[in-house]
């Protein structure tokens, strides 16, 4: 497994990065506990999770529970320094959780709090913020996105608050570095100009989806994440099951189109013959798709570690493959021809 480093922070971390927003929900405590042993020993070393997870739906009553499942597993194989943990407080306008509250100075101290009681540790090695007050173009909400009605100053206000909170728990020890969430181009390099500014935590990551299907880190962020060394990890770089083939013919039993039918707004109608260009792609270089999607996320010269999900056992074991996956310069063009033909299908 492919090690690179999480922004300027020292930590090094698997290239694939183990997801666990169906923990405790789709994916019980027992199958959760095994996919973290097989990722271990297939050389992953990093695990995000977020305290509103699991997702699909979200709910109050299941807030944290994900936290909760890799807590009892820390506490009961006493592996804890074996992760790289990552986990994130969530943002501005989720009615689940602190019926919508924004993220603020005050409330950091809180959050941490929690989370590290919820994952009986006494110490989160990246804390995220999930999305931005001031909102997010991700989400599909890059169509009609439009900033014109945003308060700089304000913004810049709220930013300096809860980055000097995040610098108070860092000097604690509850936390060792913090990272962003759909986040865009000009709010990274705030939070580094404020970081510069005061001396507070530097950035160290963006979490952001990021897929063949989905590439708008491609240009601005991605020259922002290689001169200033903030490393991108990629979520949903198998598009939500697209990648894979599996709903090309349909709705698998079982799958999460069945309980979200249209994959949070991914279901257009470019968005078949999108994937289906990778899947040719795939199968004329003999290669197994959904590993090649993984390894194409996980190698871009901005990212540090892609982040996949999985329900089931077998799940983790096939995407543990793309670690052993060489993608030729051949297959890396032909890649880049059907992204030109079928540009930001969703």
């Amino acid at each position: 497994m492919k090690m690179n480093p999480l922004g300027r922070s020292g930590l090094m971390v698997s290239e694939l990065c183990l997801g666990t927003m169906t923990f405790g929900r789709h994916t019980d405590e027992a199958e959760a506990h095994a996919q973290m042993d097989m990722a271990l020993e297939g050389g992953i070393n990093f695990i995000d999770t977020a305290e509103m997870y699991p997702v699909n739906p979200i709910q109050k009553e299941t807030v944290g529970r994900s936290e909760e499942v890799l807590g009892t597993w820390f506490e009961k194989t006493k592996r804890r320094g074996d992760w790289v943990l990552a986990t994130k407080i969530t943002g501005k306008g989720n009615m689940n959780v602190r019926d919508g509250a924004p993220i603020t100075g005050d409330l950091i101290p809180q959050t941490v709090e929690a989370s590290l009681k919820r994952l009986k540790t006494d110490y989160i090695d990246l804390y995220q913020l999930h999305w931005p007050n001031r909102g997010s173009y991700m989400f599909r909400q890059n169509w009609r996105y439009d900033p014109s009605g945003q308060n700089r100053d304000a913004t810049l206000q709220d930013m300096a608050d809860v980055l000097g909170a995040l610098g108070r728990e860092v000097e604690k020890g509850t936390i060792r570095h913090f990272g962003l969430s759909n986040e865009t181009a000009w709010g990274t390099a705030m939070w580094l100009k404020l970081a510069e500014e005061t001396g507070g935590p530097r950035v160290m990551s963006i979490q952001n989806e990021y897929s063949l299907l989905c590439r708008l880190a491609d240009t601005d962020l991605a020259e922002l994440m290689v001169n200033e060394e903030v490393g991108l990890l990629p979520f949903s770089p198998l598009a939500q099951g697209l990648l894979t083939g599996k709903y090309q013919n349909g709705i698998p039993e079982g799958s999460r189109r069945v309980v979200n039918p249209d994959l949070g707004g991914r279901m257009t109608d470019r968005v078949l013959p999108a994937a289906q260009a990778y899947l040719d792609v795939a199968r004329d270089f003999g290669v197994d798709p959904a590993q090649m999607a993984l390894a194409w996320s996980a190698r871009r010269p901005f990212v540090a570690s892609s982040i996949f999900g999985a329900t089931h056992l077998a799940q983790v074991k096939h995407a543990l493959g793309a670690a052993d996956l060489t993608l030729s310069e051949d297959l890396l063009a032909a890649i880049d021809t059907a992204h030109k033909a079928h540009p930001l299908p969703y």
